[in-house]
């Protein structure tokens, strides 16, 4: 199985001098469900923002799919589709249809293609229907699901979460859970950074670990869960009480 992210020795410095990320360097396959865990401030959404141009780094690479994300920050934008933690960061259209249109539209696709791909997006995030809805007055769970389905209208290989549960209530966790487990199955590469464990621990291949900006650990996700409290990383009930960690949707 090809590597779809390859990362060599990023760092990254802001203008204040902070160092949010220091000589990471990691490969991702193809098809690979992976979290990305610390505390906060230790580097993960910054690393997220590399995956797809909204940063560029200092010095090291990253490509995707191949392309280096420097030079064609474009395509990589089109390749990486990124679920913000604030979904309503993210709302653009007057309506969940023009909202999720924005993407294809803007890469000046015929009209049919742009509807093509917005009613199979909003089909498989379960918002069929929804089209003439005000993405506003849609629950947070929707509006998480309806920013899923823009970044699906633009075919990328990659998904990536920030913090995907994060202010939902229970029903609003099963709905973007079964979906995140839907795109994996499809073959989609999954990046999900959480506090919460609890979701994923049943699901995930493997479990990177940072903090100050740094990669800490990198294996998979069962190999460090008698460990992760060590990293600022809440573990999982089921652990706390001594028993299996079973999968969160029944």
């Amino acid at each position: 199985m090809k590597n779809m992210i390859e990362i060599d020795n990023l760092t990254h410095r802001f203008a204040d001098g902070f160092i949010g990320i220091d000589r990471v360097s990691l490969s991702i396959k193809e098809g690979e469900f992976v979290v990305i865990a610390g505390p906060n401030g230790s580097g993960k959404t910054t690393l997220f923002h590399h995956l797809n141009g909204l940063l560029t780094p200092n010095s090291g690479t990253v490509t995707v799919n191949g392309v280096s994300v420097k030079k064609n920050p474009r395509l990589a934008k089109q390749l990486v589709g990124m679920v913000f933690q604030d979904a309503d960061s993210q709302i653009v259209g007057e309506t969940v249809y023009e909202d999720v249109a924005f993407g294809p539209e803007n890469l000046c696709l015929q009209k049919a293609e742009v509807k093509k791909r917005v009613m199979e997006a909003l089909s498989t995030v379960g918002l069929k229907g929804f089209e003439e809805k005000r993405p506003h007055l849609l629950s947070q769970g929707e509006k998480r699901r309806l920013a899923i389905a823009g970044t699906l209208s633009m075919k990328p290989k990659v998904l990536v979460m920030d913090e995907p549960f994060s202010n939902l209530d229970y029903f609003g966790v099963k709905q973007v859970l079964s979906k995140i487990l839907e795109l994996h199955r499809s073959g989609h590469t999954i990046l999900v950074s959480t506090h919460d464990m609890e979701k994923v621990a049943a699901y995930a291949d493997r479990l990177i670990i940072m903090n100050g900006g740094k990669k800490v650990k990198d294996a998979p996700l069962v190999a460090l869960l008698d460990n992760l409290e060590k990293f600022g990383i809440r573990q999982p009930c089921a652990l706390r009480l001594g028993k299996d960690v079973e999968p969160w949707l029944a």
